[in-house]
């Protein structure tokens, strides 16, 4: 029987590589920067590890490592009706901000982010039905909505530490009336517009009407005191016009009772008009003659 071909150093090379590898890997594990480890012993907690980076174990089986999120995660869930405190229903779609704080708590109470979602979907659910329904709908929507949730932010917060979680915030992405009620709703709010709009405008008129009495007022007086002006500056001038035709007169009679014949011949004969008039007439008078 023949001997067996000697096996080639390069085998017992890679054999050796690969069992270092092997051990290395069960010795040496690396934590990546958004994840924290925990380190057990035969399923009970020895440390945690936040540092990123390469680090060192018991080789399995004697401690296994469990790599935990280290990021701020989001909590969803399905929109659900709360009653207010002023008896309205409002259909609020919330979400929460959260993330692991106590590596050792979170695995021994929720297990993994799954059981965390559903302690926090009671939890949350919870404090803010209970919050929000202390709380008017006008608070809700637009009043008072940031100081609120910052209260359920803090409580939820408060509630979910004994799990080893951290809730970061709390907010509501959306908050709608039901369906059944949205209508009538609508319909009552249009109806107090409407009311309002009225309201607005009877006070508009009754306001007009003050300004626009008070503005004939003021008008009849400015008028009142304009034709009294000028009625006194028009007996001024006809006492003025009086005295210089008195003058006038005075000075040479003849003469002003000619120039005013002429005057009433221009402003009253021209081509086209025709006199009858007896000639012994004062108004003939400087037509028969320069006698």
């Amino acid at each position: 029987m023949k001997n067996s071909p000697p096996v080639p150093k390069s085998l017992y090379i890679l054999g050796a590589l690969i069992l270092a590898a092997i051990v290395l890997n069960m010795v040496f594990f690396t934590v990546d920067m958004t994840e924290q480890a925990v380190i057990l012993q035969f399923g009970k907690f020895v440390r945690t590890v936040k540092e990123p980076g390469l680090h060192a174990k018991v080789p399995y089986p004697i401690q296994t490592v469990r790599f935990l999120d280290n990021r701020v995660l989001e909590y969803d869930t399905e929109p659900r009706e709360i009653v207010t405190g002023d008896k309205k229903t409002l259909v609020i779609d919330n979400y929460a901000r959260w993330r692991i704080s106590d590596p050792l708590l979170f695995i021994t109470r929720v297990v993994n982010e799954a059981g965390a979602q559903a302690r926090l979907d009671d939890i949350v659910y919870s404090i803010l039905r209970v919050d929000l329904g202390k709380h008017t709908l006008e608070e809700i929507v637009s009043k008072r909505r940031d100081d609120i949730m910052d209260t359920v932010s803090r409580q939820c917060s408060e509630a979910m530490k004994d799990n080893g979680i951290e809730v970061v915030n709390v907010r509501i992405k959306r908050a709608d009336l039901p369906e059944e009620n949205e209508k009538a709703v609508f319909e009552r709010m249009e109806a107090e517009r409407s009311r309002k709009a009225m309201k607005y405008r009877s006070e508009g008129e009754e306001k007009a009407m003050g300004i626009r009495a008070n503005t004939d007022r003021e008008r009849i007086v400015i008028v009142a005191e304009a034709n009294k002006l000028a009625k006194t500056a028009e007996g001024e001038g006809d006492a003025a016009a009086l005295e210089i035709y008195a003058n006038a007169f005075s000075q040479d009679p003849d003469f002003y009772e000619f120039w005013r014949t002429l005057e009433a011949y221009k402003d009253t004969i021209d081509e086209k008009t025709t006199i009858v008039i007896s000639p012994d007439s004062a108004f003939y008078k400087f037509l028969n003659g320069p006698e």
